[in-house]
């Protein structure tokens, strides 16, 4: 009887459990999957472009890029590259109706690293002109092989972070605004165990992949801290607070020293204010009535 009543307890108490796992089964079973990736695992294409740098469209790695723009606009996307890498970037601009069109126009692709700096291109066509009666134009940049480090004063490519900026260096003035439609693709070869023959390394990318991109550069280490006889009375001040008192007192000082240079004496000096006249001093071209006869 005991053991009857005992296991009616465990049954009643698995109740909530599995009410609750009932519940949760349709809503994981009723979630959608993620928009950015396909049935065959490839991410769908971005349909935004940024107008900046800082606004710049991060793309996965093996996405592109399908978007319906304004002629005149500047677009920004971003991709990660890593060492060994040379990434090529392809693109196809899709012009308006040659109807709507005054005149030929000129498109120009850029290619940015992850300080800003303009690379330069090994191949491709960054400047295209398409004639009015054209429908499309095409535009590709090759970069140089991504190193694994490279001399500060050198703009060699380095891992991290590449932007894209596509624009219009040339068209009509009515033609500015009319609807355009780019796609972009990024494609990369090369192999990461050949990338750099020199033997140096780069502790960490200068700017973190976009989009998730792999880098095979290592993360620094953190730097500890250096510590000073005064580290522990002043904790919370930083050297600009000392830096700041030091020249407080320097300038004080030189103020001081420059008041004791510059300053005159207050004593009398003969023949100044005080002085005795001497005798016969009356004894002048002018006269008083006093001294009529």
């Amino acid at each position: 009887m005991r053991t009857t009543i005992r296991g009616a307890l465990a049954a009643l108490a698995l109740l909530p459990a599995l009410a609750l796992s009932a519940l949760g089964a349709p809503a994981a079973s009723a979630a959608s999957p993620s928009p950015s990736a396909s049935a065959s695992g490839t991410p769908a294409p971005a349909t935004k472009a940024g107008t900046s740098f800082l606004t710049a469209v991060n793309l996965s790695p093996n996405q592109d890029a399908n978007v319906s723009v304004s002629t005149g606009d500047y677009l920004y996307w971003a991709f990660g590259a890593a060492e060994g890498q040379t990434p090529t970037v392809n693109l196809t601009v899709g012009l308006a109706p040659s109807a709507d069109r005054h005149g030929p126009q000129t498109w120009s692709v850029e290619v940015f690293d992850g300080l800003r700096r303009r690379q330069a291109c090994t191949a491709g066509t960054q400047n295209a002109t398409a004639e009015q009666s054209a429908g499309s134009l095409t535009l590709n940049c090759t970069l140089r092989e991504v190193r694994t480090w490279a001399e500060p004063w050198s703009g060699d490519p380095l891992p991290g972070t590449y932007y894209v900026r596509l624009s219009v260096s040339d068209v009509p003035q009515p033609d500015l605004g009319l609807a355009s439609s780019v796609q972009l693709h990024v494609a990369a070869k090369g192999d990461a165990d050949n990338a750099q023959p020199e033997g140096g390394e780069l502790k960490a990318p200068l700017v973190p992949p976009a989009g998730g991109g792999a880098s095979t550069a290592k993360a620094a280490a953190p730097v500890a801290q250096e510590e000073h006889w005064y580290t522990g009375w002043f904790s919370g001040w930083n050297s600009r607070w000392y830096w700041t008192i030091g020249g407080g007192f320097l300038a004080a000082l030189a103020g001081i020293l420059g008041y004791r240079l510059t300053r005159h004496p207050r004593g009398h000096r003969p023949g100044h204010y005080g002085a005795v006249p001497s005798q016969g001093s009356h004894q002048s071209g002018h006269y008083t009535g006093s001294d009529r006869p």
